[in-house]
């Protein structure tokens, strides 16, 4: 059974609240010991956090003594002076019900954005159940921008949104690209040095592939490619992810 997002959290919430009871340590105490914001761990208990990123969690598993890679498979194992922590980037999430996800960046139909080849910021990386059906595949996160798919059914996809994905080069040999999809296009133009990255659902025929949006604006219109997977201006065209959930938190907090 696939292990849904609010379960995954649920885990780690009951992990925190019986750590904190061992430890006799309030939320905000152990937040300020691992690192953290002060309302962080506040945030996990009261059920306002909704996701958890890689390098918060582990100075989480600081503030609870607990093994970080345990803690990343949502066991509570205490931490040992035998065991040598890994740099967060190395924590191994294989066999966890929670996987890291790299917020890759914004899908907004029509933006064309300047690729910046030299950019050496780390990405985001945020906690996330695995994928049941490809476990081994990365998952990337696109914040939503735009309405162009306001209109989806059954569920519509609303700016503010977040999507997470599996990347499409990590499945391509197992997943046979059908009409019905929603799924992540990049678009890119001027040799690659502009990028549009857009969110369509496909339509397959003998000759093209077109990627339509879903929406009530009328200025959204789809991406139709030939046989040779180029569009009639040269831009260059190609899925790069495939939509499997979207999740987004509500207003307020």
């Amino acid at each position: 059974m696939e292990i849904s997002y609010r379960e995954a959290m649920t885990d780690l919430k009951n992990i925190v609240i019986e750590r904190l009871a061992q430890l006799g340590l309030g939320p905000v105490e152990a937040a300020v010991q691992g690192g953290l914001e002060r309302t962080y761990i506040v945030d996990i208990v009261d059920g306002r956090k909704k996701s958890v990123r890689s390098d918060k969690l582990a100075g989480l598993a600081r503030a609870l003594k607990l093994d970080a890679q345990a803690l990343a498979r949502g066991e509570a194992l205490p931490e040992s002076d035998n065991v040598v922590p890994l740099p967060t980037s190395e924590l191994t999430l294989s066999n966890a019900k929670m996987a890291v996800g790299r917020v890759a960046g914004v899908v907004e139909a029509g933006a064309f954005r300047e690729v910046d080849e030299f950019d050496q910021s780390e990405p985001e990386e945020i906690a996330l159940p695995r994928d049941e059906l490809f476990p081994n595949a990365r998952q990337l996160v696109f914040d939503v921008a735009g309405d162009s798919m306001n209109d989806l059914r059954p569920r519509p996809i609303f700016p503010g949104d977040r999507l997470v994905c599996i990347a499409y080069d990590d499945v391509e040999h197992l997943v046979e690209l059908k009409s019905g999809m929603v799924v992540v296009v990049q678009r890119e133009r001027d040799g690659g040095h502009f990028r549009e990255w857009s969110v369509k659902q496909l339509e397959l025929f003998t000759d093209r592939a077109e990627f339509h949006p879903r929406s009530t604006n009328p200025k959204h219109k789809p991406i139709i490619v030939r046989r040779d997977h180029e569009a009639d201006d040269g831009v260059t065209v190609a899925v790069i992810a495939l939509v499997r959930r979207v999740m987004n938190e509500m207003p307020g907090f």
